[in-house]
């Protein structure tokens, strides 16, 4: 009987740990059902994010081209739509062939002060002045409208207007601000509407290179179409024969833009810096155009001048002897170990707060660090030099030769 019993005991053991051992079962494929439809519930939730900003990203790739189409307002009002729709976390993702989330999401300061001048019945008389342009907010406002305010104000009885030859750059501003600018086509198109008889061309860029050449050829495609079309001088005039040939207009932007850079830096004097042991480079955007030779003229004005802490590069390293490579050797050559960067160029946009002053390695400002000829002691102004009233006198001086031709 007592053997019966246990025998029964241990049968009834043996259930429970049976039925106890497959409810631990059924339970467990329960959780790891759970966690699988989280799983697979998260990344469906990545993979819709993904798919929304790769969306954007090609609404950008679309707007960032050279040019415009019948097609480019509706494509700049939709790619700004889509990616306002975005959640923060979505924005991050953009990114494409040359979309990111900085093109709608960097702050550059209010579009609203800027002034497009694309305004009609503006009489027979008409200065155009073309950029190729900026879509940094402030700074189209300090150099570009800088320029046209003080061309303007010194030609009462002429309309300034606004052209910029980058459409990319007038796609940009147009999606994210709203502010429309026209390029040359356009600007053209409306001097002719409005009835101009006299067209003056004064071109922003610094010299006589490829944007220059590009931009004579439009405007030469329009002459036929006004009683008298003149085209003034770049920032820098004629570009001269060999490296040494320099002109006024080279002297004076060399003069301005050091005066400029020693005050913003502190210094009393070019002098005082050169004691100091500071160097100012002067970082332009460099050509393969012939007029790239300018750059070695604007060296050899600085030299004439006694400039013995100032140094001409580009971005392009063209000339050769303008890369960073190169302008850090012969700046720890003089013997300098502090560096004031600034850029030489009309516009402080994309080049002097990227390629000169960004945090990425190959950046003028990384590259002058990582050298380690100058310890920490490298500095950058981000201005451009059509802020400068110096500067804009000299255009205001171009446009008067013209109309005086």
């Amino acid at each position: 009987m007592k053997k019966k019993i246990v025998t029964l005991l241990m049968a009834s053991v043996l259930t429970v740990m049976c039925a106890t051992g497959c409810g631990n079962g059924n339970q467990n494929a329960t959780d790891n059902k759970v966690d699988a439809n989280t799983q697979d519930t998260q990344t469906e939730s990545v993979s819709d994010d993904q798919k929304a900003a790769d969306e954007v990203a090609d609404l950008i790739d679309a707007i960032y081209v050279q040019e415009r189409t019948d097609d480019t307002d509706a494509q700049c009002e939709a790619a700004k739509a889509a990616w306002d729709k975005l959640t923060d976390a979505q924005k991050a993702l953009v990114e494409g062939e040359n979309a990111d989330p900085d093109y709608f999401g960097r702050d550059t300061g209010d579009a609203s002060q800027d002034d497009p001048r694309n305004q009609d019945d503006i009489g027979e008389n008409e200065i155009l002045v073309v950029s190729f342009g900026t879509s940094f907010n402030d700074s189209r406002v300090a150099d570009i409208k800088g320029i046209e305010d003080a061309i303007q104000e010194a030609n009462p009885d002429w309309s300034v207007r606004r052209a910029f030859t980058a459409q990319i750059i007038i796609n940009h501003v147009q999606a994210r601000d709203g502010e429309k600018i026209d390029n040359m086509d356009q600007a053209l198109d409306r001097a002719v509407a409005n009835g101009v008889k006299n067209l003056v061309v004064q071109p922003t860029h610094l010299m006589h290179g490829a944007e220059y050449d590009e931009l004579v050829e439009a405007v030469n495609n329009y002459s036929d179409k006004f009683e008298s079309v003149k085209v003034a001088e770049p920032l820098l005039g004629e570009v001269g024969d060999d490296a040494t040939v320099v002109n006024d207009d080279k002297e004076s932007v060399a003069e301005i833009l050091t005066a400029e850079a020693v005050k913003t830096a502190g210094f009393d004097s070019l002098d005082a810096a050169k004691e100091d042991g500071t160097a100012f480079v002067f970082m332009g955007h460099g050509t393969s155009h012939t007029a790239k030779i300018s750059y070695s003229q604007m060296q050899a004005q600085m030299n004439d001048l006694g400039y013995d802490n100032v140094f001409i590069g580009t971005v392009e390293g063209e000339p050769e002897e303008t890369s960073c490579e190169n302008v850090i050797e012969a700046v720890k050559n003089a013997g300098y170990k502090k560096v004031v960067l600034r850029p030489l160029m009309v516009v402080a946009g994309d080049h002097a707060n990227n390629d000169m002053a960004g945090k990425d390695d190959d950046s003028w400002m990384s590259m002058f660090l990582a050298s380690g000829n100058f310890g920490r002691s490298v500095a950058a102004q981000i201005a451009g030099l059509g802020e400068i009233e110096g500067v804009q006198k000299l255009y205001v001086a171009h446009t008067a030769a013209a109309i005086g031709k």
